[in-house]
């Protein structure tokens, strides 16, 4: 009870704080802070004009917010200059003001304007007043420099969302004026030290090496070197900061690819040397090693969070990319079949609406109306393509330079290196070399794993036209044992055809097709379901499309009635979970501890009629769960189930051979019928790496 009231109040917080009316208040609050800070803040000499150029800056109404944060930070960290400060962040407000009634904010260059004008009309004055040198009003000019930078930054800061930056949607020059922005927030907490020490600093310093580390190495190096030369603002005699951050994070983005220690530790080394050859004080290196330490403390939640926010983007193709542009390729020509497909169906549907004018005209039609199928699972299988390209949620470049380095070292050159991860988190690796390559042994596997920095095995290997195409997936958490035994009922041909196919997406599909009667003719037909659906699965074609061009193919074939059943488990081995696909098949039997469960499923051969589907069903299962497939030879035998019962806990080719003899025994004096079976049992793989 206490726990559904409490889900309850959590509940009510949500969508309190998803409420318009307590967003903007919490924005307000945020500039507000935001101008509280920047005005304590120090630069060149004097009292930082940056709580004046967040007033102009601000989107909105949140002007009102600035100005008050603003001219309370003033009053509170420097009453000495609070005239000259307050007329300022009058003036600003007013600007801004009379700027948005008369829609001017849009242009960039006017918010900069302005707080130019604020701060050196007013540091002027005061400066005349009290009798100011020429270079006070030097000084003078250079805050209200500042103040007008500061003004840029902030607005191009404010436009760039957190959605923007995700998707990849920044432009260099506003990823430059975010890190400015960022710069001057730790400028302005700068001034504040624990004896000696910064914390803005160092959070300066550990937010450059979360970036370099876990996101990207461009904006790293932006923000530590607006962060450098915004501190040597900040202070008398540390211009060498401007050098030290950006020189630092160019040796932690060399260094990164070593490992987490190379790079904090290149980092702190390249920083103690800085500060030694400026004879700076021993507090900067403390700084510096402190943000390095708090790095390598960084939780591994926090380090997945900062990965997953600058990978997100990646997943999103940029425009003209030959991935986006493939998709739509695909997508075009998918619907352009299609289209063919449903023109053929209405020509031939029309000319029976007029009665023909004889068998062969009827023959031409029925022709006609499976070249319609054929073409309608052609942009199915263009479909499926589509949707694999377009699922793959991060094309991972950086893996995929390190994985031809490293075949390069082994005297591989490989034509192209593809390397992905789908919106699972599994990644696979794709290579594509010359010739007839024999070269990826398990060391190969092991090198191609530690660049992709996952652990991989290889799941496929093909030659085609001279080349050849390998596949490594992720290592999956299950394996597969897989039993066979065959019987042939007629001579050494067996109607029944059985094959395992790896889809290369952690996949594996057990098939069984059996063709029509026995002997040669049923071999073909059997022989031809298997050989044609095991060979589209593992080329990536969804059990949809790939039943089409098998029925199809079945349908042509000849004169003669033509048809295979066709029975399919492909089991998950990353979740243990199981789809069945039956076109006429008999019961697959699914054995989970002491229970059984006989799966059943009413559907046609391939081969019959034009228009046929899959039965479909899924099953989760475990570490030690049977998988048991039969043909027609064995059926739904009553004795067949308290048999799995009593051989369970065998050796799967045992169970299959036994469930082959009692089914050859129960068959004894009646017409022999060709009979397959396969067991299979899903095992848990232990974490031995």
């Amino acid at each position: 009870m206490k726990t559904a009231v409490k889900n309850e109040k959590l509940k009510a917080v949500r969508q309190n704080l998803k409420s318009a009316r307590t967003r903007s208040a919490l924005l307000n609050a945020a500039y507000f802070a935001a101008a509280l800070v920047l005005a304590q803040g120090r630069a060149l000499g004097g009292v930082s004009p940056l709580a004046v150029s967040l007033i102009t800056a601000a989107s909105g109404k949140n002007y009102f917010a600035c100005a008050l944060g603003g001219a309370l930070g003033f009053l509170i960290f420097a009453p000495q200059d609070f005239p000259r400060c307050a007329a300022a962040v009058l003036l600003a407000l007013l600007g801004t003001l009379a700027l948005d009634l008369a829609s001017a904010r849009e242009n960039i260059f006017l918010p900069a304007g302005l707080s130019f004008l604020c701060v050196f009309a007013t540091g002027i004055v005061a400066d005349i007043k009290t009798g100011g040198t020429a270079q006070d009003m030097a000084l003078t000019a250079a805050q209200s420099i500042l103040g007008a930078g500061g003004a840029f930054f902030f607005t191009r800061a404010l436009g760039c969302t957190p959605r923007r930056l995700r998707s990849r949607a920044l432009p260099a020059s506003d990823l430059a004026c975010l890190a400015a922005a960022a710069a001057l927030l730790f400028m302005s907490l700068s001034s504040l030290e624990i004896g000696g020490f910064s914390p803005a600093r160092c959070a300066a310093a550990l937010a450059v090496l979360l970036t370099v580390r876990f996101g990207s190495d461009k904006i790293g190096i932006m923000l530590a070197l607006c962060c450098g030369f915004a501190f040597s603002l900040a202070g008398n005699g540390e211009v060498f900061l401007t050098g030290a951050y950006g020189f630092c994070a160019l040796t932690a983005c060399l260094f990164c690819s070593y490992g987490a220690a190379a790079c904090v530790f290149s980092f702190a080394l390249s920083f103690a040397l800085f500060t030694t050859a400026a004879g700076a004080g021993a507090m900067y290196f403390f700084e510096a090693a402190a943000a390095c330490l708090l790095s390598l403390a960084c939780p591994r939640v926090i380090e997945d969070k900062i990965r997953d926010y600058f990978r997100t983007g990646q997943s999103a193709s940029p425009d003209g990319s030959l991935r986006q542009s493939l998709v739509m390729r695909l997508r075009v020509a998918e619907s352009a079949v299609e289209q063919i497909s449903r023109n053929v169906s209405e020509v031939s549907e029309r000319i029976a609406a007029l009665g023909g004018c004889g068998v062969r005209d009827e023959k031409a039609n029925e022709m006609r109306l499976v070249a319609a199928d054929q073409f309608g699972s052609v942009a199915g299988m263009l479909g499926d393509l589509a949707r694999e390209f377009d699922e793959a949620e991060y094309f991972d470049s950086v893996s995929a330079e390190r994985v031809r380095q490293s075949l390069a070292e082994r005297g591989i050159f490989p034509k192209s290196v593809c390397v992905t991860e789908d919106k699972y988190g599994r990644v696979r690796a794709q290579i594509l070399a010359p010739g007839r390559e024999t070269g990826f042994d398990d060391a190969a596997q092991q090198e191609i794993s530690k660049a992709c920095r996952r652990c991989l095995e290889k799941s496929s290997v093909s030659y085609n036209g001279g080349e050849t195409c390998v596949c490594f997936t992720e290592r999956t958490a299950y394996s597969l044992e897989v039993g066979f035994a065959q019987h042939s009922a007629e001579g050494p041909l067996c109607g029944d055809a059985l094959r395992t196919v790896n889809d290369t997406h952690g996949r594996s599909v057990l098939i069984i097709s059996d063709g029509m009667g026995q002997g040669g003719r049923a071999a073909i037909e059997g022989a031809m379901g298997a050989g044609l659906l095991s060979r589209l699965l593992s080329s990536g074609f969804g059990f949809d499309s790939a039943l089409k061009i098998v029925n199809s193919a079945l349908l042509v074939k000849s004169a003669d009635e033509c048809l295979a059943t066709l029975d399919c488990a492909a089991v998950d081995l990353f979740t243990g979970h199981v789809e069945l696909y039956k076109a006429g098949a008999p019961a697959t039997y699914i054995v989970k501890g002491k229970r059984i469960t006989k799966c059943e499923l009413s559907s046609l051969p391939a081969g019959i009629l034009r228009d046929i589907e899959f039965a479909k069903r899924t099953a989760a299962l475990d570490d030690g769960d049977l998988i048991i497939m039969t043909s027609d030879g064995v059926g739904s035998a009553e004795w067949l189930g308290e048999l799995i019962c009593e051989k369970k806990d065998e050796g799967v080719q045992q169970l299959a051979d036994d469930i082959l003899s009692r089914a050859l025994e129960a068959a004894r004096g009646t017409r022999e019928d060709d009979i397959s079976v396969i067991a299979a049992r899903l095992k848990r793989r232990e974490n031995d790496f």
